[in-house]
């Protein structure tokens, strides 16, 4: 399915090429606003230097549903080139969620002139969304909603529908309010559709059983909820329970777009890119890289200590050494499963800190199994290997033992590890991916060697060591 894709886009590219070059400009915006805006926008992303004489061959509402999902990257590239006329009208009918989002990725330089071309109505209304917190919901929501009243009939409020639903984000879902704007319930659409329009009221529609988000919560929050309640639009109110706008499902669905590309760049050990990777400059990408490097080094000094307090018995069984990669390796990969799966765990809400016996306990017994089938294994190989090379020595059982025993203790403590530290970072109000694998991994290095070389002692003392 995607190679199919990818080979549409390609001809699309080659017959848009072809028509560039035979200078027909007609044939391109026939071609251009007969596609679908997702394809337009690949065809952006895949000729960035034609960005702007592609996006002005578009009738204007196709160009702001265009605008609507192209990377803030080039949205920003678009602001500084499109013309004047053209920019004021962009801005203007953007809808005010996307409005938001667009300029809280920009510079606030940029901000203050955007601002500027904003009619008073939505300028008014720009600058009260940008004056919640930043990651709250009261960022991601619009005001353009349908409310009716109680005492309504079904006839006043689809008339109501008919005159003023162009400009609501969605009509799927309308809103119950008061005299003050406060929520009472909000009913589907297709409850008004099914009942009789001139007999039946508002009042008679409702059953207070609405679920809404508060102006502060956080977006992290939010998709759980859409998806245990099923719902394409939540209202968002404040602490009197006002009804102040609504927070559609799109909106969310590039929240989690977003959490998820930021987790996933800092378990694999590096700060959340704020631009797609190919936009971003090389010391930007040094500076969201180096930290962490640092932070392991310094961790693997650690490493280098634990190994330089058993440099004694290493110099008496050379033999030793050459086990520590597979040790610490086999320990910081049980830890980087273990943090991976909790970390998904707890963003999918599967996993809470009030879950973290139940987790201590399932990866105890899960590093034990896992620890013993790779102890199995190690003592499988080892006692093969003896059989066709001495390479071990007269003492291969004990050796065999330790390296065995030494992978059940390392694995269950990596397993433990990687486990408890992303719980542990939720509970001291951090983010449970910078326990990240890398940082997993540099942890149970350490303590793998201890307990290496302790298990090379409780076996080894007074026959090698």
């Amino acid at each position: 399915m995607v190679s199919t894709q990818l080979d549409e886009i390609k001809v699309l590219v080659e017959r848009v090429e072809k028509l560039i070059e035979l200078d027909a400009s007609v044939e391109l915006r026939e071609l251009i606003n007969d596609l679908n805006i997702s394809d337009v926008a690949e065809l952006i992303y895949e000729m960035p230097e034609h960005t702007l004489p592609f996006f002005q061959q578009l009738d204007f509402q196709r160009a702001l549903a265009v605008f609507r999902i192209l990377d803030v990257s080039i949205q920003e590239e678009l602001l500084k080139s499109l013309p004047p006329y053209q920019l004021v009208q962009i801005l203007n009918d953007l809808p005010p969620d996307d409005r938001t989002s667009l300029l809280s990725e920009l510079p606030s330089s940029t901000v203050k002139e955007i601002i500027k071309h904003l009619n008073p109505e939505e300028r008014k209304v720009t600058l009260s969304l940008l004056g919640y917190p930043e990651e709250s919901v009261g960022r991601l929501m619009t005001p353009d909603y349908i409310d009716v009243e109680l005492d309504w009939t079904v006839e006043q409020v689809l008339t109501y529908i008919r005159d003023y639903g162009k400009s609501s984000e969605t009509i799927d879902v309308i809103y119950v309010t008061d005299a003050n704007g406060t929520l009472i319930d909000d009913v589907r659409i297709r409850d008004f559709l099914l009942v009789d329009p001139k007999t039946t009221h508002v009042s008679d529609l409702i059953d207070g059983r609405y679920i809404s988000l508060h102006v502060n919560d956080d977006q992290k929050e939010v998709a759980n909820v859409f998806q245990m309640n099923n719902r394409v639009a939540l209202p968002v109110v404040d602490d009197r329970n006002v009804l102040l706008g609504i927070v559609t499902i799109d909106d969310v669905l590039w929240v989690v777009e977003e959490e998820y590309t930021e987790d996933i760049q800092r378990i694999g050990g590096t700060e959340a890119l704020d631009d797609p990777y190919l936009d971003v400059s090389l010391f930007q990408l040094y500076k969201k890289r180096i930290v962490w490097l640092i932070v392991l080094f310094f961790g693997e000094l650690l490493t280098i200590t634990a190994m330089s307090n058993f440099e004694g018995q290493i110099a008496k069984v050379v033999m030793l050494a050459t086990f520590i990669p597979l040790i610490i390796s086999s320990g910081g990969n049980s830890g980087s499963q273990a943090a991976t799966l909790i970390i998904q765990a707890m963003a999918l809400g599967e996993v809470t800190i009030k879950d973290w016996w139940t987790v201590m306990r399932r990866e105890i017994f899960s590093g034990l199994f896992l620890g013993l089938t790779l102890c199995v294994f190690s003592f499988s190989v080892i006692s093969l290997w003896h059989l066709f090379s001495p390479t071990f020595g007269e003492h291969y059982f004990r050796i065999a033992l330790v390296v065995g025993t030494s992978l059940i203790g390392v694995v269950m403590w990596g397993s433990l590890m990687g486990s408890m530290l992303p719980l542990l970072l939720k509970r001291l109000g951090a983010d449970p991916a910078a326990s990240s694998t890398p940082f997993v991994a540099t942890l149970v290095d350490v303590t793998g060697l201890l307990i290496y070389f302790s298990v090379a002692m409780l076996y080894l003392k007074g026959i090698l060591l």
